[in-house]
């Protein structure tokens, strides 16, 4: 069995009476592409902010290559190997493509100035090797902001792996991209990813895409992780299927969420 790069324990957080998370137990296995699936308020994203330092929980542990991540900041998480993309593309429009990926690589070396970087050539070339991985390098010279959504997503990811992480947190890669790009934009950064040996998390509502990348697949249901298994096992439980994916089918009615999925409790 594969050991654990991410370990979060009894993570506790609440906003108010919502609980965002009650109690998140997870292991992120090395090398693998996790899916975190569930409806929408359901803690998801909130488990991305403990795991990159935007947010803190209330009580719990999260550890990252066996030491404690807890309270460090953002920036110092990123400096530690963990990456983040983002539902909105975190881009500097005013700038071009391969001018934000410079960025990321000069923000790696502690560089945070938006001007001095794209001034060293080394920095330049490497985001242009980036870019290449990624079939962008067409677009290197055009300006973030004209970008259609499934570039701005890749460059977004692109600028994260620039940041030479061993794992990376990604929220709704696919979201807001248009159906027919979908799945080629999956296999450009799942493809990258496994080249690079980064191991992966992504939030993901399409579970065509959840089915196709997915090494497991955890469901979130009221800030618990209510099953995770393999994909195959996890999108046919009737009650994964009508809470998350929202199919009624036999037995569906009986099961709920989170003590009716078959998978099993994490």
């Amino acid at each position: 069995m594969s050991e654990a790069l991410l370990q979060a324990r009894g993570l506790h957080l609440a906003f108010g009476g919502v609980k965002a998370a009650d109690g998140i137990d997870l292991d992120v296995l090395r090398g693998e592409f996790l899916a975190i699936i569930g409806p929408n308020g359901a803690g998801k994203t909130t488990f991305l902010n403990m795991a990159t330092g935007y947010l803190r929980p209330q009580a719990g542990t999260i550890a990252y290559e066996g030491e404690s991540i807890l309270g460090l900041a953002p920036r110092a998480i990123v400096r530690r190997g963990i990456g983040r993309s983002f539902q909105l593309p975190q881009l500097f429009t005013e700038h071009t493509v391969l001018e934000n990926v410079a960025l990321a690589v000069a923000a790696r070396e502690g560089v945070w100035s938006p001007l001095r970087p794209l001034l060293r050539p080394a920095w330049r070339e490497e985001a242009t090797e980036v870019l290449a991985r990624f079939g962008l390098a067409t677009l290197a010279g055009a300006r973030a902001d004209a970008l259609n959504e499934g570039a701005r997503k890749l460059t977004d990811i692109a600028m994260a792996v620039a940041l030479k992480p061993r794992l990376l947190l990604m929220d709704e890669p696919t979201s807001g991209v248009a159906a027919a790009e979908k799945m080629a934009i999956v296999e450009t950064l799942a493809r990258v990813l496994r080249e690079t040996g980064v191991t992966a998390v992504f939030v993901e509502h399409d579970m065509d895409v959840v089915e196709r990348f997915a090494d497991r697949v955890a469901v979130w249901s009221q800030g618990r992780i209510a099953a995770l298994g393999p994909p195959g096992t996890v999108l046919a439980d009737p009650a994964v299927q009508r809470e998350v994916i929202g199919i009624e089918g036999p037995g569906a009615a009986a099961a709920g969420l989170p003590g009716g999925i078959a998978a099993g409790h994490a």
